[in-house]
Protein backbone atom coordinates (compact mmCIF):
# COMPACT_ATOMS: atom_id res chain seq x y z
CA UNK A 1 0.00 0.00 0.00
CA UNK A 2 1.96 2.94 -1.40
CA UNK A 3 -0.51 4.46 -3.65
CA UNK A 4 -3.84 5.14 -3.02
CA UNK A 5 -6.86 6.62 -3.86
CA UNK A 6 -10.41 7.60 -1.92
CA UNK A 7 -13.02 8.13 -3.04
CA UNK A 8 -17.17 8.04 -2.44
CA UNK A 9 -19.77 10.88 -1.24
CA UNK A 10 -19.57 14.11 -0.05
CA UNK A 11 -19.50 14.09 3.17
CA UNK A 12 -18.68 10.06 3.53
CA UNK A 13 -15.13 11.66 5.09
CA UNK A 14 -12.42 11.31 2.39
CA UNK A 15 -10.30 14.32 3.37
CA UNK A 16 -10.30 13.22 6.91
CA UNK A 17 -9.09 9.92 6.60
CA UNK A 18 -6.67 10.65 3.84
CA UNK A 19 -5.39 12.93 6.70
CA UNK A 20 -4.73 10.53 9.32
CA UNK A 21 -3.68 7.91 6.70
CA UNK A 22 -0.86 10.54 5.84
CA UNK A 23 -0.02 10.95 9.56
CA UNK A 24 0.17 7.30 10.49
CA UNK A 25 2.52 6.01 6.96
CA UNK A 26 4.42 9.37 6.28
CA UNK A 27 2.88 9.63 2.61
CA UNK A 28 2.05 12.88 1.14
CA UNK A 29 -1.46 13.61 0.91
CA UNK A 30 -3.38 15.59 -2.04
CA UNK A 31 -6.68 17.17 -1.47
CA UNK A 32 -7.58 17.13 -5.63
CA UNK A 33 -10.58 19.69 -4.01
CA UNK A 34 -7.02 21.62 -3.32
CA UNK A 35 -5.36 21.84 -6.17
CA UNK A 36 -8.31 21.76 -9.06
CA UNK A 37 -10.21 24.50 -8.18
CA UNK A 38 -9.28 28.10 -8.57
CA UNK A 39 -10.29 31.11 -6.21
CA UNK A 40 -14.06 31.89 -6.48
CA UNK A 41 -14.90 28.02 -7.66
CA UNK A 42 -13.50 28.33 -10.96
CA UNK A 43 -12.43 25.18 -12.00
CA UNK A 44 -9.37 24.21 -13.76
CA UNK A 45 -9.40 22.76 -17.60
CA UNK A 46 -9.42 19.19 -17.47
CA UNK A 47 -6.10 18.91 -19.65
CA UNK A 48 -4.93 20.82 -16.24
CA UNK A 49 -6.36 18.53 -13.96
CA UNK A 50 -4.84 15.32 -15.95
CA UNK A 51 -1.59 16.96 -15.60
CA UNK A 52 -1.56 18.21 -12.34
CA UNK A 53 -2.68 14.38 -11.69
CA UNK A 54 0.07 12.94 -13.85
CA UNK A 55 2.39 14.94 -11.52
CA UNK A 56 0.82 13.61 -8.20
CA UNK A 57 1.06 10.11 -9.32
CA UNK A 58 4.66 10.39 -10.66
CA UNK A 59 5.95 9.93 -6.85
CA UNK A 60 6.71 6.69 -5.39
CA UNK A 61 4.04 7.14 -2.62
CA UNK A 62 1.25 8.66 -2.28
CA UNK A 63 -2.37 9.53 -0.93
CA UNK A 64 -4.98 11.18 -3.05
CA UNK A 65 -8.50 12.10 -2.03
CA UNK A 66 -11.71 13.20 -4.15
CA UNK A 67 -13.70 11.72 -7.14
CA UNK A 68 -13.73 14.07 -10.36
CA UNK A 69 -14.63 10.88 -12.39
CA UNK A 70 -13.58 12.35 -15.62
CA UNK A 71 -9.92 11.88 -14.38
CA UNK A 72 -10.59 8.97 -12.26
CA UNK A 73 -8.94 6.67 -14.75
CA UNK A 74 -5.56 8.38 -14.05
CA UNK A 75 -5.70 7.23 -10.52
CA UNK A 76 -7.29 3.91 -10.73
CA UNK A 77 -4.43 3.05 -13.14
CA UNK A 78 -1.56 4.18 -10.92
CA UNK A 79 -2.82 2.98 -7.49
CA UNK A 80 -2.58 -0.24 -6.20
CA UNK A 81 -4.83 0.67 -3.40
CA UNK A 82 -8.61 2.08 -4.11
CA UNK A 83 -10.18 3.11 -1.03
CA UNK A 84 -14.45 3.12 -1.43
CA UNK A 85 -15.83 5.26 1.44
CA UNK A 86 -19.04 4.05 1.26
CA UNK A 87 -21.21 5.61 3.95
CA UNK A 88 -25.03 5.59 4.79
CA UNK A 89 -26.12 9.22 2.77
CA UNK A 90 -27.65 10.42 6.31
CA UNK A 91 -23.95 10.18 7.42
CA UNK A 92 -22.70 12.02 4.44
CA UNK A 93 -25.21 14.35 4.65
CA UNK A 94 -25.20 15.21 8.39
CA UNK A 95 -20.93 15.73 8.35
CA UNK A 96 -21.43 17.79 4.95
CA UNK A 97 -23.46 20.34 6.88
CA UNK A 98 -21.56 20.11 9.98
CA UNK A 99 -18.36 20.94 8.13
CA UNK A 100 -20.30 23.85 6.39
CA UNK A 101 -21.09 25.25 9.91
CA UNK A 102 -17.63 24.41 11.39
CA UNK A 103 -15.78 26.29 7.80
CA UNK A 104 -18.24 29.01 7.56
CA UNK A 105 -15.95 31.44 7.79
CA UNK A 106 -12.89 30.05 6.93
CA UNK A 107 -11.64 28.19 4.15
CA UNK A 108 -11.36 23.85 4.32
CA UNK A 109 -7.68 22.95 5.00
CA UNK A 110 -8.27 20.66 2.02
CA UNK A 111 -9.88 23.32 -0.95
CA UNK A 112 -8.03 25.63 -2.94
CA UNK A 113 -7.87 29.34 -1.64
CA UNK A 114 -10.64 31.74 -1.49
CA UNK A 115 -13.02 29.00 -2.09
CA UNK A 116 -15.53 29.82 0.82
CA UNK A 117 -17.36 26.75 1.66
CA UNK A 118 -21.07 26.90 0.54
CA UNK A 119 -23.90 24.85 1.12
CA UNK A 120 -26.37 24.60 -2.44
CA UNK A 121 -29.16 22.20 -3.15
CA UNK A 122 -27.48 20.60 -5.72
CA UNK A 123 -24.68 19.45 -3.59
CA UNK A 124 -27.10 18.19 -1.27
CA UNK A 125 -28.68 16.67 -3.70
CA UNK A 126 -25.55 15.06 -5.05
CA UNK A 127 -25.09 13.55 -1.46
CA UNK A 128 -28.25 12.17 -1.44
CA UNK A 129 -28.23 10.51 -5.07
CA UNK A 130 -24.87 9.49 -4.65
CA UNK A 131 -25.65 5.85 -4.12
CA UNK A 132 -28.37 5.73 -6.80
CA UNK A 133 -26.49 8.08 -9.57
CA UNK A 134 -22.79 7.13 -8.61
CA UNK A 135 -22.48 3.89 -6.25
CA UNK A 136 -23.31 1.90 -9.16
CA UNK A 137 -20.69 2.55 -11.07
CA UNK A 138 -18.42 3.03 -8.42
CA UNK A 139 -18.73 -0.66 -7.78
CA UNK A 140 -18.74 -1.90 -10.97
CA UNK A 141 -15.59 -0.13 -12.18
CA UNK A 142 -14.07 -1.80 -8.37
CA UNK A 143 -15.39 -5.34 -9.45
CA UNK A 144 -13.72 -4.88 -12.94
CA UNK A 145 -10.30 -3.81 -11.08
CA UNK A 146 -8.71 -7.62 -10.30
CA UNK A 147 -4.99 -6.22 -9.92
CA UNK A 148 -5.65 -3.38 -6.96
CA UNK A 149 -6.29 -3.91 -3.45
CA UNK A 150 -9.95 -2.64 -2.65
CA UNK A 151 -10.18 -1.87 0.58
CA UNK A 152 -14.37 -1.07 0.83
CA UNK A 153 -15.63 0.76 4.20
CA UNK A 154 -19.40 1.17 4.72
CA UNK A 155 -19.73 2.36 8.28
CA UNK A 156 -17.63 4.48 10.86
CA UNK A 157 -16.64 1.81 12.73
CA UNK A 158 -14.80 0.07 9.66
CA UNK A 159 -13.24 2.78 8.87
CA UNK A 160 -12.01 3.57 12.83
CA UNK A 161 -10.65 0.21 12.52
CA UNK A 162 -9.00 0.01 9.09
CA UNK A 163 -7.16 3.19 10.45
CA UNK A 164 -6.31 1.33 13.85
CA UNK A 165 -4.81 -1.47 11.43
CA UNK A 166 -2.08 0.34 9.74
CA UNK A 167 1.26 0.45 10.97
CA UNK A 168 3.19 3.10 11.68
CA UNK A 169 5.93 4.51 9.66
Amino acid sequence: MRKIILIGSGGSGKSTLAREMGKKLSYPVDHLDSLLWRPNWETVSREEQRQIQQTLISRDTWIIDGNYGGTLDIRINAADTIIFLDLPRALCLYRALKRTWRYRKTGRPDMAADCPEKLSFDFLKWIWRFPIDKRPSILSTLKATSDKQIIHLTSRRAVKQFLQSLPEA
